[in-house]
């Protein structure tokens, strides 16, 4: 029998305007911080690579240090297990609050382990231990991250709110690499090499203290709560049922996210490496072009989510995987140049598939699975690819053009993978943008899913199957393809 919730227990109305901001940071800072580590670590791997593996041939030592680099993102889809499960059994914020905590003494942990001179092989040993925990962690933040922003934020708005939220995710990247270009223009290479490349790792620890207390703040999803309360004892265990009944979304995005991640981390970290080694341009000169395209990223983020509520996030995704294809080779021709306006302007040329894929891609996923498992889906989802496809880029990068000589080996991957995303999300993915989401949202008079409207007397029905408001296992999405 239905019993009467306490006033703690009944779900709080959706935030109005001025909610909104607060629940966006909430959600997203975890992210920034997240991406602030890898940002430090991509940015630094050249010179961490000497504190950590023993000396003789530098590239042996730069590919162990991406290695370790790639483990962490190799475990996250186990974290997304743990974490994903908490999140849709406990909460999405009492999850959030726990992997915020542990992401600020974790990537605290990097800036303080001996190195090889000091203590042998312990040393790498030690660095692996805290990558495999960072990884997990990371595994659970960025689902439940993005569980928490699309439930709170309007329907029509959703890709606007995870283009916000992609700011936390590439703003982290800005920061990361503004740390590390002002590290090392302020010590010079001896104190680099000995200290100062771990001041930056220490920074995430107060960041993580103000972001905990900026998540206790925030209540709980709308979603969540009216969920729960409709269904206090759970019937199946997330996991379980996001693998027996939701497997086919899962499979379709991994299809375009494999893109996503590889274009996303071949840009931020294997590239500034390259225009320092391999263009000519140097250490400092290289970082700062990254620098200047990933500022001029962040608010192309956010048009990017409002023109995918506007069109829809399919299309986006085809022109982003023909972007891929088409342009990629030709931003390398301008980065081998030699010069740094080249460098920027390759930069720019390369922001075009990723402005058409980054903020679509993150929206889609949660909107293809139902509350109860939209943690856990979510989570897994994009970290089975991005732990594959991602951790592993700057590694693939490197062996690519050391194996063949030229940066087009890079675009040569690339473009093979676009090729396969395009094919996934034109046979595979049906179009998510203007689905109803979750119980918490508020009923409308319309559905704009396929542009047609819903009438009053359909009201009732959309109310009751607004829980189960992703698609039957069959049919990955609700409406038809665009």
């Amino acid at each position: 029998m239905a019993t009467a919730s306490t006033p703690s227990e009944r779900p709080a109305p959706p935030p109005g305007k001025a909610g909104m901001p607060k629940a966006v940071v909430a959600g997203c800072v975890g992210n920034f911080i997240e991406q602030i580590d890898v940002g430090l670590y991509g940015y630094l791997a050249p010179v961490m690579a000497g504190s950590f593996f023993p000396g003789g041939d530098p590239t042996v030592a730069l590919l162990s240090t991406y290695g370790t680099f790639a483990v962490g993102f190799l475990v996250q889809p186990l974290g997304g297990v743990i974490f994903g499960r908490m999140g849709d059994r406990v909460g999405r914020r009492t999850m959030l609050m726990l992997t915020i905590v542990l992401m600020g003494v974790l990537t605290a942990c990097i800036g303080m382990l001996p190195t090889y001179a000091q203590v042998g092989a312990l040393a790498p040993a030690l660095l692996l231990v805290v990558r495999i925990l960072q990884g997990a962690v990371h595994g659970g933040e960025y689902g439940g991250a993005l569980t928490f922003i699309i439930e709170y934020a309007p329907r029509r708005s959703r890709g606007l709110y995870m283009g916000y939220a992609s700011i936390g995710v590439f703003g982290g990247l800005l920061v990361g690499a503004g740390l590390s270009a002002l590290v090392s223009a302020l010590l010079d290479d001896g104190q680099m090499a000995t200290w100062g490349w771990r001041l930056p790792f220490l920074i995430a620890l107060p960041l993580s203290l103000g972001g905990l207390l900026l998540r206790r703040r925030v209540g709980e999803t709308p979603a969540f709560l009216e969920h729960q309360r409709k269904n206090p004892a759970p019937q199946e265990s997330p996991i379980w049922e996001t693998l027996r009944a939701y497997w086919r979304p899962l499979v379709t995005f991994t299809g375009y996210a494999m893109t996503n991640a590889v274009l996303s981390y071949t840009w931020v970290t294997y590239l500034p490496q390259w225009l320092d080694t391999e263009g000519g341009l140097g250490h400092s000169a290289a970082f700062a072009s990254n620098l200047i395209s990933l500022a001029a990223y962040l608010p192309l983020l956010v048009l990017a989510g409002w023109l995918s509520d506007r069109i829809g996030r399919k299309p986006m995704l085809l022109a982003g995987c023909v972007a891929c294809v088409t342009l990629v080779p030709l931003a390398f021709w301008v980065a081998q140049q030699g010069s740094f306006g080249s460098a920027v302007l390759a930069q720019l040329i390369y922001l075009v598939p990723e402005f058409c894929i980054a903020v679509p891609a993150t929206a889609s996923l949660p909107e293809m699975v139902p509350t109860r498992v939209r943690v856990t889906a979510t989570a897994l989802g994009f970290n089975v690819p991005f732990s594959v496809f991602s951790g592993t880029a700057p590694m693939v990068a490197t062996a690519l053009v050391g194996w063949s000589g030229t940066l087009y080996a890079v675009s040569g991957y690339l473009g093979a993978l676009a090729v396969i995303s395009f094919f996934a999300v034109l046979l595979g993915f049906r179009e998510t943008s203007r689905r109803t989401l979750a119980p918490g949202e508020s009923p409308a008079a319309t559905d704009h899913a396929g542009g047609e409207a819903v009438p009053a007397a359909g009201k009732a029905t959309a109310a009751r199957g607004a829980e189960d408001h992703s698609p039957a296992p069959e049919a990955p999405a609700a409406a038809g393809p665009r």
